[in-house]
């Protein structure tokens, strides 16, 4: 028996992750769910998979579920400590970090400590502290401990384990496009929040689906990438690919290209992350290449998608730069949610708390926090 903590189990990624192992039927035993204030649906999981620990970072929230559980041997706790602290739990196999935002960054950093296998979804630990997270890697003597689960890091990764580094040229980390692919400059001043949320190949949760509209999301993934591979950002170069089918690529220094390629579906790699490495078989659908037809593959636009251009400039940066983009942009995304700012307007307040900030070389966990603290009451104000 395996013994797994699912951290944000009923957002996207972490609903999939139970469809995962409810598919392959193996000895998972979920030890730990947690979530933020989602109640009824973290109820109705632990009620179906018993964990021995419930934890939801809003306290609130923990009374209503530890009220829910009542008649269940289940231990509910609240507050962001509990939720940093519980994935030092012993005889943990695997712990899944399917949090949004830098708040994953400490839990991340605690799963390395304790020198548990870490299944990684939460881009945002590599964004603002890639060089923490770098660190206490160096210091762990231990094999694929961290594993990722982004369809396009877990692409990169499954090519390069059959390549040296030295062989590799040049990463091709490939992009949807979003739902505004083909709408020039002019047409992106008026979208709506319905029209930017209607991305063409994936579902995913409000957030990521806004950051794919304005392609931070692939902003980010450059700079997650940068650290999970220890590649440069001039060896790391974004490719529009609108069906979706090629989740990435790698270069190699003899002008090669390798490719994994499959149908658009992140059970997939959370499939590869659960059972790595002797994959079984696979919840994903056979892809039908005949039947797929073209596949196409266009170079970005940065005029058109700053926040791609924003966050190669922060990445190239390094230091707190990061960590402002990050923050910034998770409350720009925000206030465009509630319709209080234009689609446009929101790589424009990024780049006005990037260039206001105080720059730091490299922030410790703390400084980070501040950091993080002042981009997004930065941003609110100037709203």
């Amino acid at each position: 028996m395996k013994n797994l903590i699912i951290l944000g189990s009923t957002g996207s990624i972490g609903t999939q992750v139970l469809d995962v192992i409810d598919f392959i039927e193996e000895d998972w035993n979920i030890e730990v769910l947690t979530a933020n204030k989602s109640v009824n649906k973290i109820t109705e999981q632990a009620i179906k998979y018993k964990p021995s620990y419930v934890v939801m970072s809003d306290e609130n929230s923990a009374d209503m579920v530890k009220l829910n559980l009542r008649d269940y041997n289940i231990k509910v706790l609240g507050g962001q400590k509990n939720l940093n602290e519980i994935v030092k739990l012993d005889n943990i196999d695997l712990v899944v970090n399917a949090l949004v935002g830098a708040a994953g960054l400490i839990p991340t950093l605690n799963t390395i400590d304790n020198g548990t296998k870490l299944g990684l979804a939460n881009k945002e630990s590599l964004v603002v502290g890639g060089h923490l997270v770098k660190n206490k890697l160096k210091h762990i003597d231990k094999n694929n401990l961290l594993l990722p689960i982004d369809s396009e890091h877990n692409a990169i990764f499954r090519l390069l384990k059959e390549h040296s580094k030295n062989d590799l040229k040049t990463i091709l980390l490939t992009a949807s496009g979003g739902p505004f692919i083909n709408k020039n400059f002019s047409e992106l001043k008026n979208v709506t929040v319905e029209e930017a949320l209607d991305h063409p190949n994936w579902d995913m949760g409000s957030k990521i689906t806004i950051d794919s509209a304005t392609m931070m999301n692939k902003g980010l993934e450059v700079i997650e990438a940068h650290w999970l591979f220890d590649v440069d950002y001039d060896k790391i170069n974004v490719v529009v690919h609108p069906q979706s089918i090629i989740h990435s690529m790698i270069e190699l220094i003899d002008n090669s290209i390798y490719a994994e390629m499959s149908v658009a579906d992140m059970k997939m790699p959370i499939q590869y992350v659960l059972q790595y490495p002797n994959v079984k078989k696979g919840i994903g659908k056979p892809l039908n290449l005949i039947k797929q037809g073209k596949l196409e593959f266009i170079k970005p636009d940065f005029d058109r998608f700053e926040c791609l251009d924003l966050a190669y400039q922060a990445g190239r940066k390094g230091g707190s730069y990061p960590v402002v983009l990050n923050a910034a942009n998770e409350i720009a995304v925000e206030k465009f949610l509630l319709k209080e700012i234009e689609f446009l307007e929101i790589p424009k307040l990024i780049k006005k708390a990037l260039d206001t900030h105080k720059y730091v070389s490299k922030p410790d966990i703390n400084q980070i926090n501040e950091l993080d603290k002042w981009a997004r009451n930065f941003i609110k104000e100037v709203v």
